[in-house]
């Protein structure tokens, strides 16, 4: 008999419940069926508990700000400014809100998401979230990358070794990106030589041979592969799954995003045993990225998957 295939949940929350709850709950579709009638809270009461609760996690905070951004109803965040003009968890949602907003509206609104990010960034002088929605800003910008790595030292100056930070560096400079291929080589390996055992920082140089073989295949797609074959590529999965997977370190924000790029580099190096474990660990939560870069995306996740015994 056939084994039926769960449904695979890809989703910006990843496996963070009560951010995903949060993001059910505020969904246009509820509103405008009126699943949110007769609330006594405002709308956006239910995010400031989230925050709240969040704290000085900032690997949390981070992941959770980002995606309430880029996922909540703008008039959501607008309203809880207008409500609480100075309060720091409206003042970092806004800044980043702004910031992604701001790539399709032009410089006047840029102008206003810096201003907002600089005072989210006044108003909670230890958070790094402000500078990280600067940072997301000046990407989509294409402001050089020499004048974004201050930005970036902002943050991991407040978090050192935030993995969200590392990883928004990464793709700023990416040949995808803003940067070249050796800059973001050298970053990426610098980064992991440095980082402590156990953290997710040892996945950059998989990261980046991930942005190098995506860039390459845009320019010349049949010898994109070819730098899964390098011996460097091992040794740099093999470095990702001892210092990272199997070190016995609670489990970041985003965690769910680094196994599926592990996983996917040991598909590619046909690393079967390591990558049937990492899967095991991802269960249900795929992420596009990196297997969009295959064809049929879900299906090709499913097909390495099933085959290795999930």
């Amino acid at each position: 008999m056939l084994r039926r295939r769960s449904a695979l949940l890809i989703r910006p929350e990843l496996d963070d419940h009560a951010l995903h709850s949060i993001l059910d709950e505020l969904r246009p579709g509820r509103q405008l069926h009126g699943l949110g009638a007769g609330r006594t809270r405002p709308p956006w009461g239910p995010v400031a508990d989230l925050l709240n609760a969040t704290g000085r996690d900032w690997d949390r905070r981070v992941h959770r700000v980002a995606v309430l951004a880029r996922n909540l109803p703008p008039s959501v965040g607008d309203r809880w400014s207008a409500d609480r003009p100075g309060d720091g968890n409206a003042l970092a949602l806004r800044a980043w809100a702004g910031a992604v907003r701001a790539a399709g509206e032009g410089p006047g609104a840029a102008r206003e998401a810096e201003r907002a990010c600089l005072r989210a960034a006044e108003c909670c002088p230890q958070d790094p979230t402000p500078w990280l929605a600067l940072l997301q800003l000046m990407h989509s910008f294409a402001v050089p990358p020499g004048d974004a790595v201050p930005v970036w030292s902002e943050a991991v100056t407040r978090a050192p070794r935030l993995r969200t930070a590392y990883h928004q560096l990464l793709r700023y400079l990416s040949p995808r990106g803003h940067g070249t291929v050796l800059g973001m080589l050298d970053f990426a390996r610098q980064a992991a030589d440095r980082a402590p055992h156990g953290s997710p920082l040892a996945l950059l140089p998989v990261a980046a041979r991930v942005e190098l073989v995506a860039h390459r295949q845009q320019l010349m797609p049949l010898g994109a592969e070819s730098h899964w074959h390098e011996p460097r590529a091992a040794d740099e999965v093999a470095s990702a799954l001892s210092d990272w997977f199997s070190a016995a370190t609670a489990p970041h924000a985003e965690a769910v995003a680094d196994l599926n790029i592990l996983a996917f580099g040991l598909v590619r190096i046909h690393r079967p045993a390591e990558a049937a474990a990492v899967f095991r660990r991802i269960g249900r939560h795929m992420t596009l990225h990196p297997w969009e870069l295959l064809p049929e995306t879900e299906r090709a996740f499913l097909y390495w998957r099933d085959r290795l015994g999930h």
